[in-house]
């Protein structure tokens, strides 16, 4: 797979010393570090609704798609929104939203490809996930954060559109961003500096920008500990060494700065079938935060 970060400078530190676990564990970095073993899942009755609950609920959501022309960007924003069942019959009701970003190379349609929707209907279906919005924007410029106008397009175009477009929950307790490879990178980007705008920064095989290197500490420092969003990190303890390398980085500033984030190294590399076994976890984390 042939991705920016290869050619793009990382961040200049000594060697990381790498937490190493056995495939079926997770380290969980918050005020109080403990192991953990994840949980195997289990067959799950196949759902029915309550009397209270209408038919739309084990329907499905659907996917909205458009194309947001700006003179801040060279192409139009492509975007896919996924909109969960019954939106469109429960007109009194608001929904959280979840921003996922794909990686290098890829499109808005990576998240789609690794099963966001089958994962949120089924979820949602059984009860066990609060119904919510996620939306997948297009980037295509592959460059550093501070010379690609993505971010700009995101808040000043995007996210209004977003909150202008569907019934949302104005509070930044009910906003997630995440992504993978690169769009992990915008994450972090998007989530310290917008802290007021998101609860919630998922970073699954992560590569800092070498741009914001040298601003991350100044960006945690400025948000105030009441106010930190919940934190998220993941990696393949088979990814390329560089991006091990970044992802580390970040994950030891946290921890030594004392922000309580998670941290889990799983058995994997840097592609889609290591993104596709983890997706419905990462739904979950997020969806904690809008329940």
């Amino acid at each position: 797979m042939t991705l920016a970060e290869s050619a793009t400078p990382l961040p200049e530190v000594s060697p990381p010393v790498i937490r190493t676990s056995q495939p079926t564990l997770q380290h969980t970095q918050t005020s109080q570090p403990a192991w953990t073993v994840t949980p195997t899942p289990t067959s799950t009755p196949a759902p029915s609704l309550t009397p209270t609950e209408p038919a739309c609920w084990l329907q499905g959501g659907r996917y909205d798609f458009t194309s947001l022309k700006t003179e801040l960007l060279r192409y139009p924003l492509d975007v896919r929104v996924y909109v969960p069942p019954c939106y469109d019959q429960q007109l009194d009701h608001r929904y959280p939203v979840l921003y996922l970003i794909h990686g290098q190379s890829f499109t808005d349609d990576q998240w789609d490809r690794l099963g966001v929707d089958e994962h949120l209907n089924a979820l949602i279906a059984r009860r066990e996930l609060p119904p919510f919005l996620v939306v997948m924007p297009r980037e295509r410029e592959w460059t550093q954060s501070d010379q690609d106008p993505f971010n700009k397009a995101f808040m000043e175009l995007l996210l209004p559109w977003v909150e202008g477009t569907y019934r949302t929950l104005p509070d930044r307790n009910y906003r997630a961003v995440g992504g993978l490879s690169r769009g992990a990178g915008w994450a972090v980007h998007l989530g310290l500096q917008y802290w007021d705008v998101f609860g919630a920064i998922g970073a699954h095989s992560l590569p800092v920008f070498w741009s914001d290197v040298p601003s991350i500490k100044a960006w945690l420092n400025a948000i105030p500990p009441e106010s930190m969003p919940r934190i998220y990190l993941d990696i393949g303890d088979q990814d390329r060494p560089e991006i091990l390398k970044s992802a580390t980085w970040f994950e030891e500033l946290l921890t030594k700065q004392g922000i309580s984030h998670e941290w889990h190294m799983f058995t994997g590399y840097h592609d889609e079938a290591y993104w596709s076994a983890h997706v419905e976890q990462y739904l979950r984390w997020y969806a904690q935060g809008f329940e």
